[in-house]
């Protein structure tokens, strides 16, 4: 009985993660590149902007990594998107910020990486307008 029921759980499992498509459905992400990227700009723009002793800044900061690693999956081999300029525009803003935040977890963003950031964020806004 306990083998028949232990390979019940793992069937229904397999069957939940095959429906919900192993994450896919809960990235925040909706599939359509010129609103996820400019979601995830407006969601990484509030987590540089939020002063640190904001509450909800360190909610902020979780968010935005998992968007910055949600988004780099979901359109890094997506050939339709690859050679527009928002996109490798896009690519490099989010690796300066992964980058900061897995350095320097605790330390606020840098005025400097900020005013780069602010930058290119413009730059791909401007961009996905354009439909490059």
């Amino acid at each position: 009985m306990r083998y028949f029921v232990s390979r019940l759980l793992a069937l229904v499992m397999v069957v939940a993660i095959t429906l919900v498509g192993c994450g896919s459905a809960t990235d925040g992400l909706t599939g359509n590149y010129s609103q996820d990227t400019l979601a995830v700009v407006n969601s990484l723009r509030t987590a540089i902007e939020l002063p640190e002793e904001a509450p909800e800044k360190r909610a902020a900061q979780a968010e935005a990594r998992t968007l910055i690693n949600s988004f780099a999956s979901r359109y890094r081999r997506d050939p339709a998107v690859a050679n527009l300029a928002s996109f490798t525009t896009m690519r490099t803003a989010l690796n300066a910020l992964a980058g900061h935040y897995s350095s320097y977890p605790n330390r606020p963003v840098p005025e400097k990486l900020q005013q780069r950031l602010e930058q290119e964020f413009k730059q791909v806004e401007a961009a996905i307008k354009r439909g490059a």
